[in-house]
């Protein structure tokens, strides 16, 4: 996403909203693999820890 830096002078410049992303080792397609997930993905379940 994209925003705005906003000062108390009201100077306006751009800034983006980057995706928090973790490393993370989760099960995918029935195996172990280490990957980058947000973590939206990892609260709301669509991603399985690996044990």
């Amino acid at each position: 996403m994209v925003g705005n830096n906003v000062s108390h002078a009201h100077n306006v410049t751009k800034r983006r909203f980057n995706p928090n992303l973790q490393s993370v080792r989760a099960v995918y397609k029935g195996r172990v693999k280490k990957m980058m997930v947000c973590t939206s993905c990892i609260k709301s379940g669509l991603v399985v820890k690996a044990p």
